[in-house]
């Protein structure tokens, strides 16, 4: 591994490099570059680059306004021949290429030849463990879960998962990294698969499959219970925090108590999974495709991108949840802000 530079820091121009800019990544390449930040893109992909420019017009029309304060001059996008020339003096790099070990195990091997000492690898995989993806690597102790949510550059969640083979001080840059683009590194005590958001929307997935599956409600019916309900509470609270309050002054222990017992209940289906048969599948599409079809993908993108705006900003006002995370993260700014004035 080169050793011969160190990475930029902050002080002096900040670089990361994304390897892969589908979906992900090209939420991670914005999230950066509007905090300032070089990115260096490399995507083999012949339309990498249209893509990503879709991703920056969202982003651009969307996470400014959750600021009050100027953000800072968006970074330069730089669009690499090769991996090596992606990594190469980067302080950050995300790899978010396709869910297969082989591809991610080859390119860890490409990104180890060429990055800098003190670079730090997040990798947005849903799925997999840190043990699997560190497999054959020369500094294992450097790569990290950085699992986000979409859309990447306004959800602030990341989930950080070092895995058993790591060195606190990389995970602590790491937070501090994510923290400075307005992120929320959530610490992950253990390794899981899918780690922990994944497993409670899998879990409600698959629940709404069988509703779907069994005539008990439509797409849009299930997303109405979602988003007119339960949603607008975890929203801003969670779950735990939620069900507090159901509990009354008598708190938690009360909750539970009372309601524990409906855990016995055969209300849902969760050890079971219906079968994706064609039959399911066309029903779940052709109801979707009532429920949205008039929209564009990039429509509901700015759709759903005005909508978390909304909900942040009001939660903003109210120092709760995520509104709370931007209030400090809008202090950072401001401060780098004054910074950079004449």
């Amino acid at each position: 591994m080169s050793s011969d530079k160190q990475p930029t820091t902050v002080g002096s121009q900040k670089i990361a490099a994304v390897i892969g800019g589908g979906v992900i990544g090209g939420g991670w390449i914005a999230r950066f570059a509007l905090h300032g930040w070089r990115v260096q893109v490399f995507d083999p992909a012949p339309d990498a680059k249209s893509k990503i420019d879709a991703v920056m017009d969202n982003a651009r029309a969307s996470l400014p306004k959750l600021s009050d304060v100027p953000m800072p001059a968006t970074g330069e996008i730089v669009y690499c021949e090769t991996i090596a020339d992606a990594v190469r003096d980067a302080a950050w790099i995300q790899e978010s290429v396709p869910e297969r070990l082989t591809i991610k195990h080859a390119v860890y091997k490409d990104i180890e030849a060429a990055m800098p000492e003190h670079a730090l690898i997040g990798s947005s995989t849903s799925g997999f463990m840190p043990t699997e993806l560190k497999q054959g690597m020369q500094n294992p102790q450097r790569l990290f879960v950085a699992h986000p949510f979409n859309p990447v550059y306004l959800l602030p969640l990341v989930e950080l998962v070092p895995g058993d083979e790591f060195d606190e001080t990389c995970v602590q840059a790491a937070s501090d990294i994510l923290t400075s683009i307005g992120m929320k590194p959530l610490r992950v005590r253990a390794e899981i698969p899918a780690h922990i958001a994944d497993r409670f929307l899998e879990a409600v997935w698959r629940e709404a499959l069988w509703l779907v599956k069994d005539g008990v409600a439509t797409t849009t019916e299930i997303d109405d219970a979602i988003r007119y309900g339960f949603g607008l509470r975890w929203a801003q609270m969670g779950l735990f925090e939620t069900y507090r309050i159901a509990g009354g002054e008598a708190g938690m222990a009360h909750f539970i108590a009372q309601f524990g017992p409906c855990l016995a209940w055969p209300w849902t289906k969760l050890m079971d999974v219906p079968e994706l048969d064609d039959e399911l599948i066309d029903k779940i599409a052709s109801q979707s495709d009532a429920q949205s079809g008039q929209y564009s993908i990039r429509e509901l993108e700015r759709i759903r991108d005005d909508n978390l705006v909304g909900m942040m900003q009001a939660l903003k006002a109210r120092r709760w949840g995520a509104g709370e995370l931007l209030n400090e993260h809008e202090k950072r700014l401001a401060a780098l802000a004054s910074k950079t004035l004449p």
